[in-house]
């Protein structure tokens, strides 16, 4: 006999003020699931200390991912305070406790809180079964976590082989990462963002968006900027986003390739309200990553119906169809993303992708995300 069908939801992670692509994410999963769930959203009153994350953490300027009567409760820090949240959990009744695990760091925190939940059923949304930046014990770390998990969303190949190398029993399914839809303001037309952006009309403008990591790959297009310094269109590339510590090296690099003319540099965190100006002004986006599990990036650039180049490395060749919806390129390799991005232009591939990135929508959806959701459900009750 199965269990009653799923009505009541905790959700955990991280949501407004916290900033980042993952606050984003479980905001809008939180509205999705709201719509059709009794959905309690959990977050925390302390996610990183300091001395871990210097950067200021919350951004309250910028409340369109706002949720209204979120439980700021967990103190990732405290031990004492995960014994309380877990016992206000348990107050609820929830048929469903689902967690957002991106990072080794909340081990200890999260493994306390399922111990202590242990006869409620637990969901997983894996951003990345292991982070980007590995580090010794973090597969151990990570194994204790999950383990104790039910069941699984991974949103990338191979993110799937990860998680399938600690729990090789794991009832998952492997769901795109869904588009970020939200982000049109104003709906601005590209003529007005670019003039916004003082940028011309004329040229063929490029975007790369987000933190700027050495993993990510940006000084590859900027090799790929000085191959198309020699094409007959006019060229400009937005690169958009927090460097770290290693910016003089990129600035250095773009001098070193003369392409100072072809780059435009908008360094810091880009509030969201700020964000729609710098992808409405762009033609393509492009992410030419060394490695990755899955990008929010595509999903934001889908959600302005903008194609993307991408290189051929962990998921992202999941969400993008080379030749469909964007191109699928070799990493490391400058040669292939001038090749492609020049072909995008010469061909005049932008509304035949346009079109077909439409297509696609429901795929993308949280609607479709909520089916994956109450399928998993629905196998752990059986």
């Amino acid at each position: 006999m199965k269990n009653k069908k799923l009505e009541k939801i905790v959700l955990i992670g991280p949501v407004y003020p916290y900033k980042g692509g993952i606050s984003h994410y479980t905001g809008l999963m939180y509205r999705s699931l709201a719509k059709k769930y009794k959905t309690i959203m959990v977050s925390y009153k302390l996610q990183y200390p300091k001395f871990m994350f210097k950067k200021e953490q919350k951004d309250y300027e910028n409340d369109s991912f706002k949720i209204e009567n979120t439980r700021y409760s967990i103190n990732t820090a405290n031990p004492f305070n995960w014994v309380k949240v877990a016992l206000e959990i348990r107050k609820i009744k929830p048929d469903l406790v689902i967690f957002q695990w991106w990072h080794p760091y909340f081990t200890p925190c999260y493994f306390m809180l399922e111990i202590l939940m242990k006869n409620i059923k637990k969901m997983f949304i894996c951003h990345n079964v292991f982070p980007h930046e590995r580090f010794p014990l973090d597969r151990f770390l990570t194994k204790l976590v999950l383990r104790q998990g039910n069941c699984f969303v991974t949103q990338s190949k191979l993110d799937t082989e990860n998680l399938l190398s600690i729990e090789k029993n794991a009832q998952y399914i492997e769901a795109v990462h869904p588009t970020y839809n939200v982000f049109k303001f104003e709906n601005m037309s590209k003529k007005r963002a670019r003039e916004i952006l003082d940028i011309s009309q004329e040229e063929s403008v490029l975007l790369f968006f987000g933190f700027v990591r050495e993993y990510k790959g940006l000084k590859y297009l900027l090799k790929a900027m000085k191959l198309l310094k020699q094409s007959e269109k006019q060229f400009r590339l937005l690169v958009v986003g927090d460097f770290g510590d290693d910016r003089q090296d990129y600035m250095d690099l773009i001098k070193q390739c003369n392409i100072q003319d072809m780059i435009e540099i908008y360094d810091g965190y880009i509030p969201d309200r700020e964000v729609e100006k710098y992808f409405a002004a762009s033609d393509l986006v492009v992410l030419p990553y060394e490695s990755a599990t899955q990008s929010g990036i595509v999903q934001i650039a889908y959600g302005f119906e903008i194609p993307v180049v991408v290189t051929n490395v962990g998921g992202l060749p999941d969400v993008v169809q080379n030749n469909y919806t964007g191109y699928v390129v070799p990493p490391k390799s400058p040669e292939a993303l001038a090749e492609k991005i020049e072909e995008f232009f010469s061909e005049r591939k932008g509304n035949e992708f346009i079109k077909n990135i439409k297509q696609e929508a429901y795929k993308f959806s949280w609607e479709k995300m909520n089916e994956n959701i109450e399928q998993l459900y629905n196998q752990i009750n059986d």
